[in-house]
């Protein structure tokens, strides 16, 4: 395919950093460094494309905080015009090379999400006997920027667009991971080598799918893999025989030494479909799926707590109906009508005042 170019023009236009400003404040219109840019929206974008047509915008430093969500995981927020920046590159970069992905890759991606992949898992458990599942290890921190960049070279030939590129890669935070040693290495090529992108970007998000795209298309195209999806650094490959899996296990692991990754030793499982699978949430037999135990035992935590909180007054429905709407419709992706009726059966938001909460159906 021929690489992409004449991008820059759509990008700094001041009509594509209107629209990446409205959709970087898109749900967090109540935060005080969106609002103080939206005050003097005018300036603050001509000053973003002012930078950007010059050469002199840079990556401001990012705030890092941790997750716990099942494990820990450092989160890197950009600054909320650095992440109109980087709505403006994706809203041009995006839709093209989006087209060269393979169908059944569905993180990040319109019309994918989490749900299309455990529908097409659950498809291809019905034809086939076993499922290899892995994971790559430490995906995002493990990102190496030099091959990175070589590979956004292959596909773009704006040198402009590049650069930008170049800048958001190397603006990244360190991930403090110790050096990892590949095949070829002396012992200083670990600590000269930049690596790992940021939890949390946009274009961490497509960095994360672009990276790995060569691996999906020889699983394809090489292994001849026809049952095979992709959700960021998850891996899931059906076949009727044990042994071709298992080689195909080997063919990716040597693949992904070329990318300096490494799959994750304790996350490799290859099962009959008929005993179950982990998806992206859910255990998937060919004929029911059910969420994952610690999924339910979290949510019911929390929703305690926020009927703790409701009690007290700190919360308006206005403020639990989105939380509560999410996971519901989550749920309902499994077969989860028991477990809703427990959950919800075991908490009540009342007020001291009488006040019940309703309108909530599990």
């Amino acid at each position: 395919m021929k690489r992409l170019g004449g991008l820059w023009p759509q990008l700094t236009a001041w009509d594509n950093l209107y629209r990446a400003w409205r959709l970087a404040r898109a749900g967090k219109r109540d935060r005080p460094a969106v609002n103080n840019f939206a005050r003097n929206l005018e300036r603050e974008l001509y000053d973003l494309q002012s930078e950007l047509r010059s050469g002199r915008y840079r990556c401001q430093s990012y705030r890092l905080f941790t997750l716990y969500e099942r494990r820990p995981r450092q989160i890197a927020a950009a600054p909320f015009r650095d992440r109109v920046v980087h709505h403006a590159l994706m809203n041009v970069i995006e839709p093209p090379i989006d087209r060269r992905f393979i169908d059944d890759s569905y993180a990040c991606r319109r019309g994918k999400g989490v749900h299309r992949a455990v529908d097409r898992y659950q498809q291809w458990s019905r034809r086939y006997r076993y499922a290899l599942k892995v994971d790559i290890a430490i995906y995002f921190a493990s990102i190496d920027h030099a091959i990175l960049k070589d590979q956004l070279r292959r596909v773009v030939k704006d040198k402009l667009v590049l650069d930008l590129l170049d800048v958001i890669i190397d603006g990244s935070p360190r991930p403090g991971q110790p050096p990892d040693y590949f095949a070829g290495d002396d012992l200083l090529t670990p600590l000269q080598r930049r690596r790992g992108i940021p939890i949390g970007n946009l274009t961490s998000q497509f960095f994360a799918n672009f990276y790995l795209n060569g691996l999906d298309h020889f699983v394809k195209q090489e292994l001849k893999c026809r049952a095979y999806l992709r959700y960021v650094d998850d891996l899931v490959l059906l076949a009727d025989e044990k042994p071709v899996l298992w080689a195909w296990r080997q063919a990716i692991e040597d693949y992904l030494a070329g990318l300096r990754l490494r799959l994750h030793p304790r996350k490799c499982h290859m099962t009959p479909v008929r005993c179950g699978l982990d998806v992206l949430g859910y255990r998937v037999w060919p004929q029911r799926r059910r969420l994952r135990d610690d999924n339910g035992h979290r949510f019911a935590r929390k929703l305690r707590r926020m009927a703790c909180a409701w009690s007290q007054g700190d919360y308006s429905f206005d403020d639990l109906r989105p939380s509560l709407a999410s996971w519901i419709g989550h749920a309902r992706h499994g077969d989860t009508d028991s477990l809703r009726r427990i959950i919800f059966g075991q908490v009540v938001f009342s007020r001291q005042t009488g006040q019940t909460l309703h309108g909530v159906r599990a």
